[in-house]
């Protein structure tokens, strides 16, 4: 997410918004909650209450050690923590053939089969399979944890035992080996397999920054080349494709042989199995030398068969080898150099470069590969790879035994749930990617249906124990709800569900494990098989819910239990409708939602599409009206579907507005009461501290009018402490306390009249379902708080978003990131037209210049999408890359009649060929899709734009559009893509040419699946990571990095080493040791976040942008000038492909990148980055903001060092005007801006005054010595960490400590007042974005100034 104050609130880690079932449901930014105090020391992204910034002195330098004088005697607030502590212990290993060697830190928590991980990825043993580890001569078994093992201890001797090969052991040999000889090769990672991903840092970096770090320790200013290509420096209207993945050095391959395959005279016959026989393999070495090889029980050796003739007799001279590595280097001189040179560069790697992401990343583009010989790919690619692959005996995996064992793992204490939670992931990770393989070959055509003798549309499949399903209206189910447009929506809806039951995480209620995929225009349900379910009828199976939509209701008393237990979290009313024998059954569901008792006793709940509520506004009831906000806005609209929902996020956001509103009443009442009878206090008179702070989530704009602000404080508290009293019900509350509560349940809506508690009916118009006359008043009032609901997104919620963006609280930089805010605020992406109607009206239209760009992009390229799903349905795979290719010409060429290609038949002989040519193109049904041309595409999508999103967009072709929204076609080509799955070739396109198409068809190089899953979540290690968030914000650098530190170690337990979350922690994490002087640890821990950012989130996602520039900084600060630069320019071209040069996050990479090269005085390249920084910021904040009079000092300070002292004069007083009216002659900045001023004046007399004398007396004159500086290192660095947001505070001893204390008491006053649980208002406050610290901008020190950061 590019909420730009990265580390702090908002690091909720990034896959939250996507993933409803977050466990903050729809807490975006989790720490909001916390008033702002002054931090001791430092305030992180220019988080700084306004005070801080008004009254206080200029930033000193921090000691050294500054930082560790805060905390001496300090005690951890909050909750205690506890730590798994498992202290590592070291083992010798013996190899054969190899020196001992020793294993430090090997923890007692793990397996003895990760030591054989570690042993099959060191260099030396990695050629290793098939062997055992044993321990004073006994073997140790593969799945037994290491403090289970009698008698390992410190220092203990593992041996390793090589042992018999048998068939499965020899194929999983000679894949490892095949894996190694990969191990650099990118292709799988173009490809989109096993989990493989791109990075491309250590191009930029050259290897890894640790080891840089200590060799470029000398600040030698002099070899660096600081150009910037050409198409980075501002201005620059090209947008090369290229660049965006380099060519990286180590992928030009080692050879190491020419072909290692499986032999034609696989399996070995009966009598050379007797022999030991396992298979036969053929190699060409390097030299081109052709052997065949038999691996055997003892091992590898040459036989001499050729490739017509079998011998398996050993071949002279007769060498056995137990590693198939071992023989090959044997027989190759070539292999044996390559592949020991291969080896040392694959252990060199960041580990983070090769690990396996947990799901897989798929790249949109990939350069020209050639197509290598491979025995393993291809047997994959022919087997259905279900047996061994798995290593797990038996044949397939029974998903949901699997998916439901893990989450009846126990939780009781934190190792048991961090054991069942890295259950339930790796179960996740490991189901999404068998369905996503099984989802493609169902529509490859490659799986037989179980019904195959029905039409194409309504087969069903079962592949390895899933049961896959097409998104189409079978059977007339969806026949009142939109039909196949209703079916195709229903699986998202159910997947929302799916996370949200899974969220909540009800003991004894289980739901199917749930994947949806978008392939070729199909959408595709895998779903875990509920045991017994396809022996039997649906109707007998179902006990609880309606198999038709309403018609037949049942109810079950043990489903009600569990589904009540769900419903207070997801604000769920249980109630009654009427079935078709007019009898009233109670439900504690929506209709749909099915219950089903499995053969294995378990009850589960499936199709879970309408879990939340109706969206009134796209759902036209006869006979109703919306409030007037909604009417105004021309809803209710007639949508496609009738499976509109609202999200949990809008759910939550609402029940929380109505919380604030409940409080505010009842406070107001309490007010009028106690005015009106001073004189008799009331038995709650004496309650509660009055001091108590009101709810923190308060949101700015809801204060319910400025006269009672005052005594609200005391008087929520008040209320707060009365509702729990009448709540507990014990009678201690007097009548009067208890009306002031009804009478506030009751005008919010409430469901109770005792207590706040505000739940939805997902029944409540849905057609069919019919509710028993008792209950008419609960439906009338459930319609009004829909109707409410629907108006409150329109009122509160768009325009909160659209706030937050003019405030550049959020920035989102792409489709998918503006998707994530709208999300987060629950608005759903079919309000995109509202959004951008509401940003055309905005009075701060300009500064929302980025998010019109953004928002018009996304609703061109989500309309084309649209258009593409169906186009693609009509073409059969040998024309594929011509449909796609003839699809994207009329999307984005400026070539006015692009043809599509028909596919030629090859094969067919000259005559026939000649005939066809004569055909007319739409002869035949399949080739519908050639017809398509530019202008009827562009008019589709304008029509797509207008019936879905209700928005008019004003062009007819692709230059128009460009032209009038300012857009980049570059950067449609990167949204459609990622949106469609498709994989273009990396080359340089000409779309603008309007003599030849911009794509052929050999420019379409793949097409991926777009697969939508639930991300299970590591609770505790989440609520450490808050818990760290709050520590840091409150100023307390140590115990926050210690709990950070903790979230990650817990992150690592259950995602593995590469997880979105894990990235968020490594940042924060960076940035903390960077404020505490620790720059090495900063470098290391960002350069594993920006690793893991490319790999999980893709290289050019704007997360990765980020965390690019933090890296720079931190290379800055460790003077490795050169890296940091090369950097900041990756930075700015991912930035310029992404969305382009006009972006308020531009103009922080370019102050960034105009600082580092004045630092290394390169003044005409800084002043351009510098200048182009100053108009962004101009344009985006105003040009009276404090943002824009630092950047005026900025560029003033470059043209002091080029002695031009006018415009620095020129520049500066801007820069004083602008503190001068916004803080007052008196503030410190007004102040230094004045103090320079006069030094530059100064200046500029004494050079005015030497030319005079030169003018004057020519070549006698006495010249004194000017003093133009360079600016130093130090100076430059206390500039960037200002822009960055990074402040550092000098503050006493005394300070400090009162400081503490303050933080500490409104801490507990916060956590008292923190009683109700409640998910945070989603416009709730947040911090501005980094780098704007508005009212904290800390003194910019001039060139000559001696206070700056101590290096």
């Amino acid at each position: 997410m590019v909420i730009k104050t990265d580390e702090l609130p908002a690091a909720a880690p990034a896959d939250s918004a996507r993933d409803p079932s977050s466990q903050t449901g729809g807490k975006g930014r989790p720490c909001a909650a916390v008033p702002p105090e002054p931090p001791s020391v430092m305030l992180l992204n220019g988080d700084c209450p306004e005070s801080l910034g008004k009254e206080d002195g200029p930033a000193e330098p921090p000691q050294e050690n500054g930082l560790d004088e805060a905390e001496p005697g300090e005690e951890t607030t909050g909750q205690e923590v506890i730590v798994i502590q498992d202290t590592g212990f070291s083992v010798k290993i013996l190899v054969p053939g190899i020196e001992p060697f020793s294993l430090q830190q090997v923890s007692p928590q793990e397996m003895v089969q990760e030591i054989h991980q570690v042993l099959m990825d060191r260099e030396d043993t990695c050629h290793r399979t098939c062997f055992s580890l044993h321990l004073d001569g006994n073997m140790l078994d593969h799945f037994s944890e290491l403090r289970s093992v009698e008698g390992l201890q410190e220092g203990s001797v593992l041996r390793v035992v090589e042992e018999p090969y048998t068939v499965r052991e020899a194929r999983i040999h000679v894949r490892h080996v095949r894996d190694l000889l990969k191990s650099l090769d990118p292709s799988d990672a173009f490809n989109g397999v096993d989990c493989n991903s791109l990075s491309f840092l250590s191009v930029f970096t050259d290897g890894d920054l640790g080891d840089s770090g200590k060799r470029k320790k000398g600040l030698d200013m002099d070899p660096i080349d600081c150009t910037p290509p050409e198409y980075i420096l501002p201005g620059s209207r090209e947008r090369p494709l290229c660049p965006l993945q380099p060519q990286n050095r180590d992928w030009k391959p080692l050879q190491c042989l020419k072909v290692l395959t499986m032999s034609g005279w696989n399996p070995p016959p009966g009598n050379r199995r007797m022999h030991g026989d396992l298979m036969y393999l053929f190699v060409i070495t390097a030299e081109d030398r052709q052997v065949s090889i038999t691996a055997s029980t003892r091992g590898f050796y040459l036989n001499q068969s050729t490739a017509y003739h079998f011998n398996p007799k050993p071949a002279s001279p007769r060498f056995l080898s137990h590693s198939l590595v071992e023989l090959l280097n044997q027989i190759s001189p070539t292999f044996k150099k390559n592949f020991a040179l291969l080896q040392k560069k694959r252990v060199q790697r960041h580990p983070f470069e090769r690990i396996a992401t947990p799901f897989q990343v798929y790249s949109w583009t990939a350069p020209q590969a050639e197509h290598a010989m491979d025995c393993v790919r291809a047997e994959d690619a022919y087997t259905s790879r279900l047996g061994y692959e798995e290593h797990i005996p038996g044949q397939t995996r029974d998903w949901n035994e699997e998916l439901q064992t893990t989450r009846e793992l126990p939780r009781k204490n934190l190792p048991e749930r961090l054991l069942r939670e890295r259950a339930i992931f790796k179960v996740h990770s490991d189901f999404t990617a068998a369905a996503t393989r099984g989802a493609m070959a169902v529509i490859d055509g490659n799986v037989m249906a179980i019904n195959p003798s029905e039409e194409t549309k309504m087969q069903m499949f079962i592949w390895n124990n899933i049961f896959f399903s097409l998104g189409f209206d079978v059977r007339d189910h969806y026949k009142d709800f939109g039909g196949d447009v209703a079916a195709y929506v229903a699986p998202a809806n159910d997947l929302n569900g799916v996370r949200t039951y899974n969220a909540v995480d009800v003991e004894g209620l289980y739901t199917l494990g749930t994947v949806v995929v978008d392939y070729r225009g199909y959408r595709v349900t895998a779903q875990s098989i509920i045991p017994g379910i396809l022996e039997r009828d649906q109707e007998q199976s179902v006990i609880y819910g309606s198999i038709d939509f309403g018609k037949t209701v049942v109810s079950h008393p043990r489903y009600l239990e569990l589904l009540e237990r769900t419903s207070r979290p997801l604000k769920i009313l249980r109630h009654r409708v009427l079935n078709d024998r007019d009898e009233e059954v109670e439900l504690c569901s929506s209709v749909e939602c099915k219950g089903i008792i499995g053969n294995d006793g378990r009850h589960y709940v499936l199709d879970l599409l309408r879990t939340f509520p109706p969206d009134l506004n796209f759902l036209p009831v006869p006979g109703e009206e919306l409030p007037e906000e909604c009417s105004r806005a021309g809803f209710p609209r007639t949508h496609r579907h009738k499976l509109c929902c609202l999200r949990q996020e809008l759910v939550d956001a609402f029940v929380e507005h109505r919380y604030l509103l409940f409080m505010k009443l009842a406070a107001l009442q309490l007010m009028q009461q106690k005015a009106s009878k001073t004189e008799s206090p009331t038995s709650l008179e004496n309650g509660g501290p009055p001091s108590s702070e009101p709810k923190p989530e308060d949101p700015p704009g809801t204060e319910a009018g400025g006269e009672e602000e005052g005594s609200s404080a005391g008087g929520l508290a008040k209320v707060k402490e009365l509702a729990e009293t009448i709540a507990s019900d014990d009678g201690a509350a007097d009548p009067r306390s208890r009306e002031v509560i009804h009478n506030a349940c009751k005008a919010v809506g409430s469901i109770s009249s005792t207590a706040f508690d505000i739940r939805f009916n997902p029944d409540i118009f849905s057609p069919g379902v019919r509710f028993p006359e008792s209950c008419q008043e609960e439906v009338r009032d459930q319609k009004q708080l829909l109707k409410d609901a629907a108006s409150f997104l329109l009122s509160c919620q768009i325009p909160g978003l659209v706030k937050d963006c003019a405030d550049h609280a959020v920035l989102p930089m792409d489709g998918a990131t503006l998707a994530e805010v709208m999300h987060q605020r629950g608005i759903n992406m079919r309000y995109l037209g509202k959004v951008l109607a509401l940003v055309l009206r905005s009075p701060a239209r300009d500064q929302l210049d980025h998010i019109y760009k953004i928002s018009i992009g996304e609703l061109i390229t989500r309309s084309a999408k649209h258009i593409f799903k169906t186009y693609l349905q009509g073409v059969e795979l040998s024309g594929l890359s011509a449909a796609i290719s003839h699809f994207l010409n009329c999307f984005l060429s400026s070539y006015p009649n692009p043809v599509a290609h028909l596919p030629a038949d090859e094969l067919l002989s000259k005559k026939r060929n000649k005939r066809r040519k004569n055909r007319p193109l739409g002869a035949a049904d399949n080739t519908a899709w050639a017809v398509m041309t530019p202008q009827q595409l562009w008019k589709n999508i304008c029509q797509e734009a207008k019936n879905y999103f209700d928005f008019s967009l004003e062009c007819e072709t692709v230059d128009q559009a460009v032209e009038t929204y300012g857009l980049q076609k570059i950067t449609l080509l990167r949204e459609i893509s990622l949106k469609t799955g498709v994989q273009v070739l990396l080359k340089e396109y000409g779309f603008d040419s309007r003599h030849k198409p911009a794509f052929t068809e050999e420019d379409v190089l793949n097409i991926f699946p777009v697969v939508k899953h639930v991300n299970p979540k590591a609770s505790d290690a989440f609520h450490f990571f808050q818990s760290g968030q709050a520590k840091v914000q409150q100023g307390f650098l140590k115990e926050g990095s210690e709990l950070i530190s903790e979230a990650l170690n817990l992150f690592n337990n259950v995602y593995g080493a590469m997880h979105v979350e894990i990235c968020a922690c490594l940042r924060l994490l960076a940035r903390l040791h960077y404020i505490m002087g620790d720059y090495a640890e900063a470098l290391s821990n960002q350069q594993k976040a920006v690793l893991m950012s490319e790999r999980v989130m893709g290289i050019e996602h704007p997360n990765t942008i980020q965390e690019y520039m933090h890296l720079a900084l931190y290379c800055f600060a460790s003077s490795q000038l050169s890296t940091a630069l090369s950097l900041l320019y990756r930075a700015r071209y991912l930035m310029l492909l992404v969305f382009g040069e006009d972006h308020p996050e531009m103009a922080l990479l370019d102050n960034n990148i105009g600082l580092v090269l004045h630092g290394v005085m390169e003044y005409d390249l800084s002043l351009r980055f510098l200048e182009n920084a100053l108009a962004v910021s101009t344009k985006y904040h105003g040009p009276k903001s404090l943002k824009v009079a630092l950047s005026h000092h900025l560029v003033a300070r470059v043209y002091e060092s080029k002695a031009e002292f006018r415009s620095a004069l020129q520049h500066e007083k801007e820069g004083y005007t602008i503190y001068k009216t916004q803080l007052g002659e008196d503030h410190e900045k007004t102040k230094e801006s004045s103090e320079y001023l006069k030094c530059l004046t100064q200046q500029a007399v004494a050079l005015q005054r030497t030319m005079n004398e030169i003018y004057r007396n020519g070549s006698r004159a006495s010249i004194p010595p000017l003093k133009f500086t360079a600016p130093s290192m130090a100076s430059v660095l206390e500039q960037l960490n200002v822009i960055n947001g990074i402040l550092f505070i000098p503050l006493s001893q005394k300070d400090l400590e009162n400081l503490k204390a303050e933080v500490a008491r409104r801490h507990q006053l916060q956590e008292a007042s923190k009683s109700r649980d409640k998910a945070e208002e989603p416009m709730a406050t947040e911090p501005e974005p980094a780098g704007s610290p508005e009212d904290a901008v800390t003194q910019p020190c001039t060139a000559k100034d001696p206070s700056s950061l101590s290096l």
